[in-house]
């Protein structure tokens, strides 16, 4: 056996850079009947498919060819819980949280890059008809034998039959009295099961949809947390194996095996250490004695059991003992398993976003019978399945329809647009064997028709032949499809898995002829062949320089506000000055080229903004009002104007929210990362976060920090998470506390007349240490030089140490509210070598017990203390050069403080 863990398979967050990119949970996998790909569903809403030849070979991994990712489908609007090929290959359903099963299918004109990120889609899947129905959570799908049927369970308890052919819905099951998480078909065809969170396995018969038995014994104590209970039937008919079962009163967990006929569980697999999510038998059945005759004696399965211990176990029905048990596979549950068609390889999936892969060699599969063998086995039950509906067939048929040339085909197509009024089309997935020409299919329609999901009296929601022409919701007969199917097609055959789809955006040279480059769109490039740059408003115009002066007379009116009455006719606060009307104003987006500037007219032109990369301008906007202020940051650019408002663009000049009116210009802006902070001329302070276009706080006065009229504002700046840092000129800088709801004071010059800790007393300084931040910043900004008559005036006994305490118990405070955990750490470890010096066991007492936590709680008596200390610790251990785990950081603290008591 072999065992693979590919990373390069991952459903990632598409928010954050590729080098920083988190991995997504993994909710379902499933293999492509001819075993050359694999789908994958995750929580980014997004189905991948994946080719298996680099999982499986080194080589070709290390190659590149074929490509590993084949195509992101990106339909649905929630996370993807179950994804499910059909038999024939040709269409692959999916659920989702965003209550839609999906059926896609191949078109080859789909391929190209992925909109709005980097990937490319070597080969092309389109949503070929929308199933709604569910009224929540679709958890899991199944087809039935021969695509006869597509089942769908979901968490709003109900199950929901569909025609495998039509598309339409047949049925709806409610009896279930829970969410129902897994559905599985009898290989024969005459029954369905589903399992449930009410405890129970439903057995349905297939002929009427009448419940032919309920199997609970098992579940009686099973957990209800599980995500799924996805059970699997034997390949044999004989066995349904049920996930989330238990014994001795839900103490041991077991995968529960149900008998056919009889509907009884006698039979426990047992050794998961915790529930077990998933079961899924091989495809193959097994022969006990390879010399024997086939017989119901002499035939065994093979199950694979997916838990959340991280586990995967393997068993053979005729062994007590599992043949393999994979511990510790994964970091989290086991969400999904799916075997290959010819039975020697399985996938498994988990929601840590990885996937493993067990791959056997023939030898380790002792006893396994070809699907011949299997498909005789099942004539003995003698069951009928119902009749497919007239004019339909997963089979496409040979002879006349078949198309001889490319340009029958097109002329057909062209037939066919006519005939259906560009409605949608049936491909065929076909793999690349040899040197055989593909059939150059063409779409003639991308619109994704929706099932109708009212359930018909009786009989199937079939549309007749002679009405199909005039319906979008059908497909034609298998003599008007127009896909080919090769002679050697089967699902089982021994194909090769190199892909016929050329990777034009991958290997193919570019324009100029240089490697490596993606290739131009048709809508880039000009009759002639040259490429050409995409349009942007005033991108040609050339930047041009302007004088910087102060414009001192200006027109008497702008915007609708009187230029020398800018505080609004407000006469309530204080009044900040108006920054000086200046020609040109900008400011340069950190670590580009990129410069974000306004003009303002000395007539009465209106003000021009401009965003410039470089010596080009990348788009411009007019405004009515001067401009008194501009920031930019990497995510967005704002401006205010004189008239009070405020305009937020993106990096491409589209607005992100509607022009801000503050009634009064801006004295300060500030920005940093998606913050943007404004204190007008009022006195009124604003915050908002750009990204969630919400306030941070409501607006506030800071006429509480003016205390004095002889105190001024002199600085104001904004943290990343919004929080404000106004200095003032008597030395003390303030920041508003959300929590509760008032200014606080971050530090003061007062601290520096005693305080130990201060930036030009203390060794450990941020300074000294070369790591300065936004507490040593401030500190900085208001320390100065003590004057003599300070320094050498009289104070009492315990005057530094009091301040010292003081000034560290102010930084531990603030720090945590300015988000800075670099320097809340080392204030901590300032502040505990402290007390621990002056033995001031009290002191240490509170604070290792705010550290732990209460340890106790008594029902109507609050603890003595308001303590958060997973917010003490996640600021302590989230500097990267610590790399140790909270409880040590916790508990290392602790014994430093006592050590020094002692």
């Amino acid at each position: 056996m072999h065992f693979t863990k590919p990373s390069w398979v991952m459903h990632k967050d598409s928010a954050k850079s590729d080098a920083n990119a988190k991995r997504l949970s993994i909710f379902s996998v499933h293999v492509h009947p001819d075993g050359s790909r694999i789908a994958t569903g995750g929580l980014d809403a997004k189905i991948r498919i994946w080719s298996t030849k680099p999982i499986l070979h080194p080589a070709s991994e290390a190659s590149g060819r074929p490509p590993k990712s084949l195509c992101t489908l990106t339909m649905h609007t929630g996370p993807v819980l179950v994804v499910r090929w059909a038999h024939s290959g040709r269409w692959l359903a999916s659920g989702s949280d965003d209550e839609i099963v999906m059926i896609w299918d191949l078109d080859p004109n789909a391929r190209g890059k992925v909109w709005g990120s980097d990937e490319i889609n070597v080969e092309g899947w389109k949503p070929l008809k929308r199933l709604p129905g569910h009224e929540s959570d679709v958890t899991d799908v199944a087809w039935a034998p021969g695509d006869r049927y597509l089942a769908s369970v979901g968490l709003d308890s109900q199950v929901l039959i569909w025609c495998g052919y039509t598309l339409e819905r047949l049925r709806k099951l409610d009896q279930h009295q829970g969410f129902v998480k897994g559905v599985c078909w009898d290989p024969v065809g005459e029954f369905l099961a589903t399992q449930s969170d009410d405890r129970s396995v439903k057995i349905w018969r297939t002929t009427d949809w009448g419940l032919e038995a309920e199997v609970t014994k098992p579940f009686e104590d099973s957990p209800g947390s599980t995500f799924f209970r996805r059970l699997s039937w034997s390949p044999d008919g004989a066995h349904i194996t049920a996930s989330n079962a238990t014994n001795n009163k839900g103490f041991v967990f077991i995968a529960a095996v149900i008998t056919r006929n009889s509907w009884t569980s006698e039979i426990s697999l047992v050794g998961h250490e915790n529930t077990v999510e998933v079961a899924a038998y091989n495809p193959h059945i097994f022969l006990r004695n390879m010399n024997e005759k086939v017989s119901t004696s002499n035939i065994c399965s093979v199950v694979a059991l997916g838990a959340d211990d991280r586990s995967v176990s393997i068993w053979q029905t005729k062994s007590a003992r599992p043949l393999i048990v994979a511990k510790e596979v994964f970091e989290r549950q086991i969400m999904d398993l799916s075997w290959s068609w010819d039975g020697l390889t399985l996938y498994a999936a988990s929601s840590d976003g990885t996937i493993a892969v067990f791959n056997f060699d023939p030898e380790e599969m002792e006893g396994i019978a070809p699907h011949s063998v299997q498909e005789q086995y099942l004539t003995k039950f003698g069951f009928t399945p119902a009749p497919v509906p007239e004019g339909y067939s997963h089979v496409s048929t040979k002879g006349s329809s078949q198309l001889s040339s490319l340009s029958q085909q097109q002329s057909q197509s062209s037939d066919f647009s006519q005939a259906y009024g560009g409605g949608e089309r049936i491909n065929v997935l076909v793999a690349k064997r040899g040197n055989k020409k593909r059939a150059n299919i063409t779409t003639q329609s991308s619109t994704i028709p929706s099932a109708n999901t009212s359930t018909p009296v009786n009989g199937i929601a079939a549309v007749p032949i002679s009405k199909r022409k005039h319906s979008l919701n059908s497909f034609p007969p298998p003599s008007e499809q127009l896909f080919d199917e090769p002679d050697s097609w089967s699902r089982h055959e021994d194909v090769s898995m190199d892909l016929d789809v050329p990777i034009d955006s991958l290997d193919t040279p570019a324009i100029d002829g240089r490697p490596g480059k993606r290739k131009a769109s048709v809508l880039d490039l000009l009759d002639d062949g040259k490429q050409v740059k995409a349009r942007t408003l005033g991108g040609d115009r050339v930047r041009d320089h302007v004088v910087v002066k102060e414009i001192v007379h200006h027109g008497a009116k702008r915007g609708g506000m009187d230029v020398l009455n800018a505080r609004g006719g407000q006469e309530e606060g204080p009044s900040l000055p108006i920054p000086p009307l200046l020609t040109v104003l900008n400011t340069r987006v950190e670590g580009t080229d990129e410069v974000f500037e306004a003009r303002n007219s000395e007539t009465d032109d209106p003000t021009e903004v401009i965003f410039i990369d470089g010596k080009q301008t990348r788009w411009l906007d007019y405004l009515p009002s001067p401009a008194v202020s501009v920031k930019a940051t990497l995510t967005f650019c704002a401006v205010c104007t004189l008239d009070g408002s405020v305009n937020v663009y993106s990096h491409t000049g589209r607005r992100f929210m509607p022009s801000l009116a503050l009634g009064a210009p801006a004295a300060f802006m500030e920005v940093m990362k998606h913050a943007l902070m404004i204190l007008t001329t009022t006195g009124r302070l604003y915050s908002w976060d750009i990204k969630k276009q919400s306030s941070v706080f409501p607006p506030l006065s800071v006429a509480p920090l003016l205390s004095s009229p002889n105190h001024t504002i002199t600085a104001v700046s904004v943290r990343p998470n919004g929080v404000p840092v106004v200095n003032c000129s008597n030395g003390v800088v303030y920041s508003y506390d959300l929590a509760l709801l008032t200014w606080v004071k971050l530090s003061e010059r007062w601290w520096s007349e005693g305080s130990d800790a201060w930036q030009n007393r203390s060794r450990n300084s941020t300074t000294q240490s070369g790591s300065r931040g936004i507490m040593s910043s401030i500190e900085s900004s208001i320390g100065g030089t003590l004057d003599d008559s300070i320094i050498d005036k009289a104070r009492p006994t315990w005057w530094n140490t009091a301040l010292t305490l003081g000034h560290l118990e102010t930084r531990l405070n603030s720090t945590k509210l300015l988000d800075s955990p670099n320097e809340y750490k080392q204030a901590l470890l300032l502040y505990a070598k402290k007390v621990a010096d002056e033995n001031f066991r009290a002191k240490a007492e509170e604070l290792i017990k705010e550290l732990y936590g209460p340890i106790y709680h008594r029902p109507g008596r609050e603890d003595t203390f308001r303590a958060d200390p997973a917010f003490n610790i996640s600021l302590l251990t989230s500097v990267d050069s610590s790399k140790q785990d909270p409880n040590e950081a916790r508990d290392g603290l602790a014994r430093y403080i006592e050590e020094g008591i002692e």
